[in-house]
């Protein structure tokens, strides 16, 4: 046990001076949304029984990027990578799938949703913790918590240890909540994809 909390505590500690040596901290871009579409039905069913998380409007600008927030961040992305185990939740259909707060083990929406509840009972508004929706290279989804902040918008995931600006990720970006309604969902126009197919067929 004692062996096992020295692995951890080795662990978080490099994951943490990863993140903080990463220049990212400087300046990411904004992420670009466009017009509200579907909620994907594991959110509407976590509303059901969360409903006070999925009724608040926010008009308040992005959070502040100090120094302490970003510690914060580096160290919830750590803390809970660590403590929860990957695992499927899906039923034996391979269609049902629920987004809880996870204790030990869950999947990549559970990480999010723990993500998101730790950082903001440290005082981060909900309306700068957005649930998003990614496809992977290899055609699976996803899920990441963005963080609008005023340097723009960065990713915590829980298959990287480091805290990355959303546009340095190898993810194709879908739709995410809406900043100003957290149970509103809005698209997202990731044109990057376009942009480097432009530069390679020049």
């Amino acid at each position: 046990m004692i062996k096992k909390t020295i692995l951890i505590g080795a662990a978080l500690l490099l994951t943490c001076m990863t993140a903080l040596a990463n220049p990212s901290l400087s300046t990411a871009a904004i992420m670009k949304t466009g017009a509200r579409t579907s909620q994907p039905i594991g959110h509407y069913e976590f509303c059901q029984t969360y409903k006070n998380e999925c009724n608040i409007k926010n008009d308040a600008r992005p959070t502040p990027l100090t120094s302490k927030i970003w510690t914060l961040l580096v160290q919830v992305n750590g803390s809970v990578n660590a403590k929860v185990q990957p695992a499927t939740d899906m039923d034996i259909w391979g269609k049902a799938e629920v987004w809880s707060y996870p204790t030990t083990v869950g999947d990549c929406e559970d990480y999010v949703l723990l993500k998101r509840k730790m950082l903001n009972e440290s005082g981060i508004p909900l309306g700068d913790l957005l649930i998003t929706v990614v496809r992977q290279m290899n055609g699976e989804g996803h899920a990441v918590l963005t963080v609008r902040t005023d340097r723009g918008d960065y990713v915590l995931d829980n298959l990287e240890p480091r805290i990355k600006p959303w546009n340095e990720t190898n993810y194709d970006y879908l739709k995410r909540q809406a900043a100003n309604n957290t149970g509103a969902w809005v698209s997202i126009n990731d044109d990057r994809q376009v942009l480097v197919g432009s530069i390679e067929t020049q």
